[in-house]
């Protein structure tokens, strides 16, 4: 009987050591990014499995703010276009540079196959290639496209695609774990009444100062456009029609103005887009609004930072309003003067291999780049996942698993509606940031700043509107 005992408890032993091996190796294969593969069908759109020799595909996109992604594309792109038969030629330029880039190449009609966008294209739209059969092909192939990606891609009063967004970037709140517990925050604030109330305990007990910009770049825009939401304000209706001024939009100008009084110092209104990365990297800020880029900096710079370092969902507002903004959006635009026929099949092939090989390219990006098409990228959402054991290394493990409802508090440039010309004007041209700064400096009361502002978008509506760029969704084509 003991030897008939022993033998049973070896073998149940033996049984669950295989069973977890077997689990930590369908673990270790989650982890792994998809490998790549080039489809030339994708939902019913056929494309060449090859194309003429001669075919050359051009690609001006940023550089990007976490730079293994960069060294990722480029041999994406070369794999790519041997693949293909495809010459493939790739120029990185910096954030700033893309919009003039763009603008210059439209008014030139002479430039790059393919732009990449990071901000809504929208107020480009007479100078791009409609998309549709390549949304629709991605649709039918990959599942349905994240709402924060659609909206920036597509206008609802002309029923038209004028890009396609293949990925997008989560904004989360970044705190200092150790100041925030110290401040009775253990997780970090969760409301703007915490933010405002707990950063003053700290910036009074260390200096430390909250990090929310006001000058014109694109970190101050997101947080101008967060704070308004989820107050229950809103910049435009449904419909692109101008919605600023409103009793929500001037308390939370009220609340800006409080926040910086309590919290803030005035390099705020000088930062550009790298400032509040910079400055919680060096440990001289309690909290920023920021994706997770400058984490990723700081866990190769400064250990101790990134370790100290906590991620919160998007602020509730004082009705429980959450509505933060995506922090980039990655669009691929085509304008019109690109003419040649396999050029043009060639850019829209590459643009439905990225999305069908995202995995490689959410992984190549440490996690940065999150899906348009959420099913693209099965290894970011499984239990056990890359959110759940971050492959790179976090401490803990698990301290991205915020970002995992991350599209149910995020919202975009035009929202609720979506980015028509109109919104891409209003937010290239900074007048949120200047607004907040304005009721800041003591410039205008905050009434007064959101009634001129107001005006001002209404003006930019009004051209758009006349040329039928803003106005209710169109029926969608039979």
């Amino acid at each position: 009987m003991k030897k008939s005992a022993r033998r049973r408890r070896l073998l149940r032993s033996g049984a669950i050591a295989l069973a977890v091996a077997l689990a930590t190796s369908a673990v270790a294969a989650e982890q792994q990014p998809t490998p790549l593969q080039f489809s030339a069908k994708f939902g019913n759109l056929s494309l060449p499995a090859t194309f003429p020799a001669g075919t050359t595909l051009t690609i001006t996109q940023w550089s990007h703010f976490v730079p293994s992604y960069d060294k990722w594309f480029d041999r994406y792109a070369a794999d790519w276009g041997k693949h293909n038969n495809v010459k493939v030629v790739v120029q990185h330029i910096s954030l700033g540079d893309l919009v003039p880039t763009l603008s210059a190449a439209i008014a030139a009609r002479s430039g790059s196959d393919l732009f990449e966008m990071v901000s809504p294209p929208a107020s480009f739209i007479q100078g791009l290639q409609p998309l549709d059969d390549v949304n629709a092909a991605a649709e039918k192939a990959f599942g349905p496209q994240e709402a924060v990606c659609k909206t920036q891609s597509y206008l609802s009063v002309k029923n038209e695609w004028y890009g396609f967004c293949h990925g997008w970037v989560p904004d989360p709140g970044d705190y200092r774990v150790s100041l925030w517990k110290q401040a009775g925050y253990p997780t970090g604030p969760h409301t703007y009444a915490d933010l405002i109330t707990g950063g003053e305990k700290i910036f009074q007990k260390t200096g430390i100062p909250v990090g929310v910009g006001m000058s014109p770049e694109l970190d101050s825009e997101f947080f101008a456009r967060s704070l308004i939401w989820s107050f229950g304000g809103r910049v435009f209706d449904k419909c692109g029609n101008v919605a600023l001024d409103s009793p929500q939009t001037v308390k939370a100008v009220q609340y800006q103005v409080d926040l910086f009084k309590k919290t803030e110092t005035p390099q705020v209104f000088a930062w550009n887009p790298a400032s509040n990365n910079q400055g919680f990297v060096s440990g001289q800020l309690s909290y920023i609004q920021n994706s997770i880029s400058f984490y990723r900096t700081a866990q190769a710079s400064n250990k101790a930072n990134a370790d100290d370092t906590g991620f919160s969902p998007g602020l509730k507002g004082p009705t429980g309003e959450v509505h933060q903004t995506s922090h980039v959006w990655f669009i691929y635009v085509m304008p019109k003067y690109v003419k040649d026929p396999q050029r043009v099949q060639a850019a829209k092939k590459f643009m439905l291999d990225l999305a069908a090989n995202y995995s490689q390219a959410t992984y190549a990006s440490a996690l940065y780049n999150f899906p348009a098409f959420p099913k693209t990228v099965p290894q970011l959402w499984a239990k056990g996942g890359w959110l759940d054991v971050d492959p790179f290394h976090s401490n803990p493990p698990n301290k991205l698993a915020v970002l995992r409802d991350a599209s149910k508090w995020t919202a975009w440039p035009g929202y609720p509606g979506d980015g028509n010309p109109a919104v891409s004007e209003v937010y290239n041209t900074h007048l949120l940031t200047t607004m907040m700064a304005q009721a800041v400096r003591g410039v205008k009361t905050p009434a007064q700043a959101v009634k001129d502002t107001a005006a001002q978008v209404g003006t930019i509506v009004s051209k758009w509107k006349a040329n039928g760029y803003v106005g209710c969704p169109a029926a969608p084509a039979k």
